[in-house]
């Protein structure tokens, strides 16, 4: 037997209807029973889990339903005020539902008199849809429950458990068993997010991943506009299925069609190559990469599974910023929210996802929490932040945590020349701390050849960026996958930063010396790859001092890049921006 507990029961003001957990937080359901939302409080609960209670709910995605029943776009996606510790409905192919012969559709709804819910059997007319929307429905037998209000938003599910669609309206004729109900593919075209929810069979998960990671990074704006007619035409071929009536609104749309409805799998693949091409992305998706030499020396897989936490300016005011949570499992993006916000939000919006985030990994995965920040934003004290309002326990002492530069993180040129550092490092032998002083007189340039001709792996600065402001940007701007320092601590006198007032003793002890002298005893013999981990430790030893605030890795940051565990970093983050 199937778990039911993803069935959820739906009220906003007056109208009752159903719905069905998708993630951890968020719930589909019809926009018709939550079109009060504006005026009345939207709860949730789940008949199978009572001991949840009701979960207040706001509306993040409305489909577009203008207030009438033939009205295209009854689609609404909540967003629960908590993560439920519920597994999320799981979803069928989209054509299962009107694939011959029509199978059994089993929805749950809370009709008058039903608060705890009750069954109802159905199946589809025809493959055929009404007005491009809806499929038609009868009732599976002359008996049972019929499709009454109630029942709106409710999963319409395969016997297996499977969601193949949501229903939307029923007949107010008497003795009329009939209804409708909106098909996945239908439903994809008003929440894109779905798409990576449901499978696309007869095509490469990895190929869908990439390809919708591309079309977020369009849908975005941060490269050239592209014509989903054109993209089509060429994904298909001259003898492929011919432009459909009206073309295409969209790139979503365009793919939608390429995946539901050609009939050649690698379309999809020509699809994702062009699209990647027109974005100056690389390289492309349908040549197979060539095999590699039997005895050609492989390097090790990267172990971390991370949770990535990115951050970036929305555009809509210095203030404002986007915010985008993710994990990464089987080398795979899997996002879990995002969400423009005021600087002062940030951190209890990130607080509220990353167990979210957690949960998407494999069971068995060396998580690791990765902030990926605008370049002022590389001293933020994230790891001191808080796990929870619950749990005191600042993160970068519950998870390996690392920040790492935006900017640098999406380089394709530090991407690139980063992958064959990390080849080398992967072949092991011990590195060295290239030591940025407090108060060097050292150019910029000649840190820059010092850390190229060095092969440097592993800088270590004296003092944080806003003391040594160009020769830390010297450092983003290399190579080198691991950066460290002290988030805190004043520039030395005689520093280019330091604030020149009178005269101070030349024996007094430099903190910026003695952080570098510790920090290049505490990671002699360590493996770069480990660091993270490492630091861990050395969070926790400090946090577990007497004196924790004057133990020299109390604040210390980590900027540690290695690609290969970032393999969709070219999908840039979606700016909420209207």
């Amino acid at each position: 037997m199937h778990s039911a507990a993803w069935h959820a029961r739906i009220a906003c003001g007056d109208e009752v209807g159903a719905g069905f957990l998708v993630t951890g937080r968020r719930v589909l359901t019809c926009a018709h029973v939550v079109r009060w939302s504006d005026r009345a409080a939207v709860t949730v609960s789940f008949p199978h889990a009572r001991e949840l209670g009701e979960l207040s709910a706001t509306v993040v995605v409305h489909g577009g339903w203008a207030g009438e029943v033939t009205d295209p776009g009854d689609v609404a996606v909540l967003e629960l005020d908590r993560d439920v510790p519920l597994a999320p409905a799981g979803f069928a192919p989209p054509a299962a539902a009107y694939t011959e012969p029509y199978p059994k559709l089993i929805a749950y709804g809370f009709p008058e008199g039903y608060d705890e819910g009750t069954l109802a059997e159905y199946q589809a007319v025809s493959g055929q849809l009404i007005a491009g929307e809806w499929l038609e429905l009868v009732a599976w037998n002359g008996h049972g429950q019929p499709l009454v209000a109630g029942f709106s938003g409710a999963a319409a599910t395969l016997p297996d458990g499977r969601v193949a669609g949501m229903i939307t309206a029923a007949s107010d004729a008497p003795d009329v068993r009939k209804g409708r109900m909106l098909p996945l593919d239908v439903m994809a075209r008003y929440w894109p997010g779905l798409r990576e929810l449901v499978p696309a069979p007869g095509h490469r998960d990895d190929t869908r991943d990439l390809l919708h990671a591309l079309l977020r990074r369009a849908a975005a704006g941060t490269g050239p506009a592209c014509d989903p007619n054109r993209l089509y035409v060429d994904a298909v071929g001259a003898f492929g299925p011919p432009l459909p009536p009206g073309g295409f609104s969209s790139l979503w749309a365009a793919a939608a069609y390429v995946q539901g409805e050609v009939p050649d799998p690698a379309a999809e693949g020509r699809f994702a190559d062009r699209l990647r091409e027109l974005l100056h992305e690389e390289p492309a998706l349908s040549s197979p990469a060539p095999a590699a030499a039997p005895d050609a020396a492989i390097p090790a897989a990267p172990a971390w599974s991370p949770v990535v936490v990115e951050i970036d300016h929305s555009g809509a005011g210095p203030d404002q910023v986007t915010v985008e949570v993710s994990a990464y499992r089987d080398g795979r993006r899997r996002p879990v929210g995002a969400r423009r916000l005021p600087r002062n939000a940030v951190r209890a919006y990130v607080q509220s996802r990353i167990d979210e985030a957690v949960a998407h990994l494999a069971p068995d995965a060396d998580e690791l929490v990765t902030f990926v920040l605008p370049r002022e934003w590389l001293n933020e004290a994230v790891a001191h932040w808080e796990c929870g309002a619950d749990d005191s326990t600042p993160l970068g002492c519950a998870y390996p945590l690392v920040v790492t530069d935006r900017a640098r993180h999406h380089s394709g040129r530090l991407r690139h020349q980063l992958r064959k550092k990390w080849q080398k490092l992967d072949s092991g032998g011990a590195i060295e701390v290239h030591r940025v002083e407090c108060g060097t007189r050292e150019r910029p340039p000649s840190l820059r050849k010092r850390l190229w001709d060095g092969d440097a792996h592993l800088a270590g600065f004296a003092a944080p960026p806003t003391a040594a402001r160009q020769h830390f940007e010297v450092g983003l701007t290399v190579p080198v996958p691991v950066l460290l320092w002290p988030r805190t601590g004043a520039p030395c006198p005689g520093h280019e930063d330091a604030p020149r007032s009178g005269a101070e003793p030349e024996d007094r002890p430099c903190p910026g010396t003695a952080f570098l002298d510790q920090l290049t005893a505490a990671v002699a013999g360590v493996p770069p790859a480990e660091l993270p981990r490492h630091i861990l430790s050395l969070r926790l030893t400090a946090a577990a001092d007497d004196e924790p605030d004057r133990h020299w890795a109390s604040d210390v940051q980590l900027l540690w890049d290695d690609p290969r565990c970032f393999p969709e970093t070219t999908a840039s983050l979606h700016s909420p921006v209207a």
